[in-house]
């Protein structure tokens, strides 16, 4: 069985067939440089503050909903069909008066609608584990989408900097369809022969311009890096 990221869906996989291929059946990531400690911090005090809040008293953009939970991990059984399941953390839920809840996925960048369609089969696969936990009882999520949240004015107020993040809801379809047409191609490359690179993955570029340089003599060479 191949343990599946929901994160990487957004990325990864759109990025390299070969990279996605090697991290999740071989174990080899990536090298990647680790994300400036102020956008975790800004994040984690976000989330925090909205334990135990409705949604709709914070701002009416928002779907009326009380934030339960603050980034908790899930673990599916094996998609139907398939040799994976998932494995990963998602950022909040909201318990609406129906007794459902709220999948909701906190992003700090600017609140374009093309991230519908990118984070559409990360919060899909999120909540296939939810209502199909390897351990523990389901969750019945009834809707899902994007809290956005980008600075856009700064005032100073007694000795400090105050940020205004105003925030944008966007909305996410719900069902299966989508989620698990993907899984099932993700199986498919993974069961079988090792995929191309990616023709614009920077990463695959650098390690055979890394070949070169520490297998051929480069004398009197100026190598073209093409990044």
């Amino acid at each position: 069985m191949y343990k599946l990221s929901p994160s990487d869906f957004a990325y990864l996989w759109e990025e390299c067939k070969l990279c996605y291929y090697l991290k999740v059946k071989h174990g080899i990531y990536q090298p990647s440089m680790p994300m400036p400690g102020v956008f975790g911090a800004i994040n984690t005090r976000l989330q925090g503050t909205l334990i135990g809040k409705d949604l709709r008293t914070l701002s009416k953009v928002l779907p009326e909903g009380i934030v339960e939970t603050q980034e908790g991990w899930v673990e599916s059984v094996p998609v139907p069909g398939t040799s994976v399941f998932i494995k990963g953390k998602y950022d909040l839920l909201a318990r609406r008066p129906d007794g459902s809840y709220l999948l909701i996925d906190l992003k700090i960048s600017q609140p374009h609608e093309d991230k519908i369609a990118k984070y559409r089969t990360q919060l899909g696969a999120y909540n296939f584990a939810l209502a199909n936990p390897a351990r523990g009882r389901s969750v019945k999520v009834s809707g899902s989408g994007l809290l956005i949240l980008y600075p856009d004015a700064v005032s100073f107020k007694d000795g400090k900097a105050v940020l205004d993040f105003p925030p944008t809801w966007l909305e996410l379809p719900q069902g299966e369809d989508g989620f698990l047409s993907l899984v099932k191609e993700v199986d498919k490359l993974l069961v079988g022969p090792m995929p191309d690179e990616g023709k614009e993955c920077r990463w695959c570029q650098y390690r055979h311009v890394g070949e070169k340089l520490a297998h051929e003599k480069q004398e009197g060479v100026q190598l073209d890096i093409p990044f």
